[in-house]
């Protein structure tokens, strides 16, 4: 596994890291109407930073001596996958912006805090579509397609 592919993963995981922060938060201030407190608030950043740590020490580390860290194949691979990332920012964005006209109305209105949950919403998913056109055009496993 090269490093573009380990990078990919490393994303995949923290994207889906803050999917998870961010469905508990939503659980914790809208269905359980309380603010998060005690040791609930500090598992979100142990969970971070485990993973940075481990992301660090496995993006350091090659397979071997000769290894490249890119070539044109890697570059095409994260060209294409940051096309398809940007088209799904607007893709997205334009899901974001008619969705809400039908959940609250035409006349109706929504909080301010909710566009930056919007935003984030965008953000993590281009990051999720960047990382998986990454791994689907490595094939998911090697850069040979074997383990």
């Amino acid at each position: 596994m090269n490093k573009t592919q380990k990078g990919a993963w490393f994303n995949l995981v923290m994207v889906l890291l803050g999917v998870a922060i961010g469905v508990w938060v939503i659980v914790e201030l809208v269905v359980l109407g309380r603010l998060p407190e005690g040791f609930a608030m500090v598992w979100p950043l142990i969970a971070f930073w485990l993973v940075v740590v481990i992301a660090i020490i496995s993006l350091r580390r090659k397979q071997s001596p000769a290894e490249v860290d890119s070539d044109e194949r890697d570059n095409l691979i994260k060209h294409r996958a940051v096309i398809a990332s940007f088209v799904s920012v607007w893709i997205l964005l334009a899901g974001v912006t008619v969705i809400p006209r039908f959940v609250v109305g035409i006349k109706g209105s929504i909080p301010v805090w909710l566009l930056a949950f919007i935003n984030l919403c965008v953000l993590l998913g281009a990051g999720l579509v960047y990382s998986v056109a990454v791994l689907v055009q490595y094939g998911w496993r090697g850069k040979d397609g074997k383990g």
